[in-house]
């Protein structure tokens, strides 16, 4: 099973925690308001890393990485966006596409809020 390292919203700043509480991860998913390059390049030096920017993120963040980033780990389709919502109230943008092509996990930052929720429209 792959072991995923989940953050968002670092703003240029990367507590050195990180890499002790993520020294067990297979990769590193970075759900936007990154930063900094800097900060982008020691994850990956670290970890792989899956990213997206956010809508903090200049032109070098958002060359680089997506806004959205759809892929399958393990059998299950993952969406990585920076500014989504959660069920029901997702970002109007987010909302005809999620209901057309429902990912199995939806990750999202922006809020600084982590939260993890099961939205039982798209199940």
């Amino acid at each position: 099973m792959t072991s995923i390292g989940l953050i968002s919203d670092t703003h240029s700043f990367l507590n050195p925690k990180v890499f002790h509480h993520f020294k067990d991860c297979d990769e590193i998913w970075h759900a936007g308001d990154i930063g900094s390059l800097d900060v982008a390049n020691q994850l990956s030096s670290f970890k792989p890393l899956r990213a997206v920017y956010g809508n903090i993120d200049g032109k070098e963040l958002r060359i680089q990485y997506p806004e959205n980033l759809h892929f399958n780990c393990e059998g299950l389709k993952i969406w990585i966006t920076h500014i989504g919502g959660y069920p029901p109230k997702y970002n109007k943008i987010v909302k005809p596409l999620i209901t057309q092509n429902p990912p199995d996990i939806f990750i999202c930052g922006h809020s600084h809020i982590l939260k993890i929720t099961t939205d039982p429209n798209l199940t």
